[in-house]
């Protein structure tokens, strides 16, 4: 009998599966295992690690030699912090595939956000991913459904972000005119049911600036519990597309993830 996947040492039990961790029924896509992507240069035969469980294997979204995407499970923190039990840190070393340094995100994904997450598997590649965050060269499209509805179809909202905090509510972002610049592009795609489904495209990357602005403009994000409130599914929103300028170009597109669908469903999207 085949003995489990272990994790890496020095960490606790693996823990019971989790919501929007285990892999979904449809969901394989190129890069999940027995289906090497056509993206893959390096021809790594089912994209496995020995020990790569299952759920991580089935969310690459692509891999080539200088960098991976990942459909990163809301719920799962990127980095450790003194709250997470667990973290996608934790799988690093199976994400390896032969490199001979671990993987690492080039950007940063809130913790209750789905979707599409780059690493980079060798330092130079991780360097000039990096780069490209930092110079706003990075085509980020995300999809959110929302309460209610924005004051226009489209639009975009300039509003400065300063993070605050208190000994009894914790930390948060908000809008003020002393913060750091941030800006973020909408259209609306659909309306339904009280809610609207919206693309977004964030101009800057400051943490929680999605969810704080669509709060600010009186369109909260359905089951935001900071800025909104919570709500069946968890938070609805989604990294859906990432384009990067590399050589070649680097396009990837996450799907919409189980919890999700029936909100997106009802507020218009039409599955494609």
């Amino acid at each position: 009998m085949r003995s489990p996947p272990t994790r890496p040492a020095r960490r606790h039990a693996r823990p019971p599966a989790r919501p929007g961790v285990t892999r979904r029924a449809g969901s394989a896509r190129p890069g999940a295992p027995g289906r090497p992507s056509p993206a893959d240069p390096d021809g790594l035969p089912g994209l496995r690690e020995p020990d790569s469980p299952p759920w991580l294997a089935a969310r690459i979204l692509l891999i080539r030699p200088d960098a991976i995407v990942l459909d990163k499970p809301a719920g799962l923190p990127v980095h450790r912090g003194p709250r997470a039990t667990e973290s996608l840190e934790d799988w690093l070393p199976l994400l390896r595939f032969g490199k001979r340094h671990l993987p690492q995100p080039a950007h940063r994904l809130d913790t209750d956000t789905a979707g599409c997450l780059v690493l980079g598997r060798t330092k130079p590649a991780l360097a000039a991913l990096g780069a490209l965050f930092a110079a706003g060269r990075a085509e980020k499209t995300y999809w959110a459904v929302v309460r209610g509805r924005p004051p226009e179809p489209d639009g975009t909202l300039d509003a400065p972000l300063r993070k605050v905090s208190t000994a009894a509510g914790g930390w948060r972002m908000e809008v003020d005119p002393s913060g750091q610049p941030a800006r973020t592009a909408w259209r609306t795609l659909g309306a339904g049911g009280g809610a609207t489904f919206l693309e977004l495209r964030p101009r800057t990357g400051r943490t929680h600036q999605l969810r704080v602005h669509l709060a600010h403009l009186g369109c909260p994000i359905l089951g935001d519990p900071v800025y909104g409130g919570p709500g069946p599914g968890g938070l609805h929103l989604l990294a859906r597309a990432l384009v990067l300028p590399l050589d070649p170009p680097l396009t990837a597109v996450a799907p919409v993830p189980a919890p999700l669908l029936p909100r997106f469903r009802s507020a218009g999207w039409d599955g494609t």
